[in-house]
């Protein structure tokens, strides 16, 4: 039988990947300034469910599903939050005179 300290050490490790996967696409975003290529409803989706694990590890005292879906949920929210502002910032700069139709 593993211990508490092993499973929680293998939960910190899949919280670990799973977060860090969403650095790349982070960086990409600041980089190029564009989200385009993001589906809304999916991060929409995605922020909800990575919100709802997080207060399911605070309900179940899980501090490896707390931790991990904490800051997933904040690169989220970040990723979200930057689609939104540059999505709108290409709307003014491709329509007719930079303003909203």
């Amino acid at each position: 039988m593993m211990t508490r300290a092993a499973v929680d050490g293998i939960g910190y490790a899949a919280a670990t990947m799973t977060t860090v996967s969403f650095l790349p696409q982070l960086i990409r975003v600041v980089r190029l300034r564009s989200a385009r290529e993001i589906s809304l409803l999916m991060f929409l989706v995605f922020s909800a469910g990575t919100f709802s694990w997080m207060v399911y590890g605070m309900l179940t005292h899980s501090m490896p599903g707390v931790v991990a879906n904490v800051v997933t949920f904040g690169l989220s929210l970040s990723i979200l939050v930057l689609k939104l502002k540059f999505d709108r910032k290409a709307l003014r700069v491709d329509t007719p005179e930079g303003g909203a139709e």
